[in-house]
C-alpha cells in the first residue's frame, strides 16, 4: 500500500512556523500582519471557507477582517473597496474570495489588487514573475496557495532534490492550480507535461509521471491504469457526491483505494492538499507584511 501524505500533520507544522513568525514580526512592528478577506455572496461553501481561514489567521496570531458584500454588487464598486485596501497601510493580504458572481469581472477585479498585498498570488505580475523564476521559493515570491501546498507536499514526500529529473504530470490546466503548479515544477528541475480536455490519451500521458497531480474536478478520474507502479500522486480534487442513503462525502479526482494499492504515495480528500492551502495563505500574509515593511512590491 501506498505511503499516505499527510496534509493535515504538514499543515500544522506550515503553521507553526508562521506562528513564531508572526509573532516576531508584530514585537518589531508594534501590531501583527493583517488580512483582509473579501466575500461576495451568501454561497454556503465560501461562507464556510472563508470562516476557516480567519480563524487560522488568528490562531497564528495574526488579524483578519471580513468584508462581506451583497451577490448584487457589480464591479467597479468592488474595485473601488480594493483601491481603498490598498492605500491603508495596516493592510498586509488582501484575498478576494473566487468565485465571484457572473456580473463581475473577474479578472480586473484581480487586476485592482496591489501585487504586493496579493496573497493569493492571482495578479497577472505575480503570475509573471512566477513563470521567470529560476527559485520562486528562494525569491520570496508570492505563489498561488494549492500550487505552493503542492510544491512543500511533494518536497516533504521526495526530499529537497527529490523532484530533480522527475517526469511529472499536471492534471489540468486552470490559472488557480495547474498553470502555476507546472511552474512550480518546471523550477524545480522536473521534467513537465501539462494534460487537458483537448489532451490525446490522458491515461496514457498520465501513466508516463513519477509524480502525478489531479486537479480537474471530476471525481474519481484516476483510476488504477492512470497510474504507474511507485509514483507520487497528490489529488488536489474537493468534490462533494451523493451517497445511496441520501447523505453525501467528500471524494477528490483520483479513486483513491484503486490507486493506493499501486502508488508510492498519495495524498488523501480530505486531508492532503486542502490544509496546507489555508497555511500556504497564512504563510503568504506573513511574507506579504515582510517584503512591503522592507520596502518590496
Amino acid at each position: 500500500m501506498a505511503r499516505l501524505i499527510d496534509g493535515r500533520a504538514a499543515a500544522a507544522a506550515l503553521r507553526e512556523r508562521v506562528a513564531r513568525g508572526s509573532a516576531a514580526w508584530a514585537a518589531e512592528r508594534g501590531r501583527p500582519p493583517h488580512l483582509e478577506v473579501v466575500l461576495v455572496g451568501e454561497q454556503p461553501a465560501s461562507l464556510a471557507y472563508v470562516a476557516s481561514k480567519a480563524r487560522r489567521a488568528r490562531e497564528v496570531g495574526q488579524t483578519a477582517a471580513v468584508r462581506r458584500l451583497p451577490a448584487t454588487i457589480g464591479t467597479e464598486p468592488l474595485v473601488a473597496l480594493i483601491a481603498e485596501l490598498n492605500q491603508r497601510t495596516e493592510v498586509d493580504g488582501i484575498l478576494v474570495q473566487l468565485p465571484l458572481p457572473v456580473q463581475v469581472d473577474t479578472p480586473a477585479v484581480l487586476a485592482a489588487i496591489d501585487p504586493a498585498k496579493d496573497v493569493d498570488g492571482f495578479h497577472p505580475i505575480n503570475a509573471g514573475r512566477l513563470a521567470q523564476a529560476r527559485d520562486p521559493l528562494t525569491e520570496e515570491l508570492l505563489i498561488p496557495c494549492t500550487p505552493l501546498g503542492c510544491l512543500m507536499l511533494l518536497r516533504d514526500t521526495l526530499g529537497e532534490s527529490g523532484l530533480t529529473g522527475r517526469r511529472a504530470v499536471v492534471l489540468g490546466r486552470s490559472t488557480i492550480v495547474g498553470r502555476p503548479l507546472a511552474a512550480l515544477l518546471l523550477a524545480a528541475d522536473c521534467t513537465v507535461t501539462v494534460v487537458h480536455s483537448r489532451s490525446h490519451d490522458p491515461a496514457g500521458e498520465c501513466r508516463r509521471a513519477e509524480i502525478l497531480v489531479a486537479a480537474v474536478g471530476r471525481p474519481g478520474l484516476v483510476g488504477r491504469d492512470w497510474v504507474a507502479p511507485g509514483a507520487v500522486v497528490l489529488d488536489v480534487g474537493i468534490n462533494r457526491v451523493a451517497l445511496p442513503d441520501g447523505t453525501s462525502r467528500l471524494v477528490g479526482d483520483v479513486a483513491f483505494d484503486e490507486v493506493a494499492e499501486t502508488a508510492a504515495a498519495i495524498s488523501p480528500v480530505p486531508g492532503g492538499v486542502g490544509p496546507m492551502t489555508v497555511a500556504c495563505l497564512l504563510h503568504n500574509t506573513l511574507l506579504a507584511a515582510r517584503r512591503r515593511a522592507a520596502g518590496g512590491s
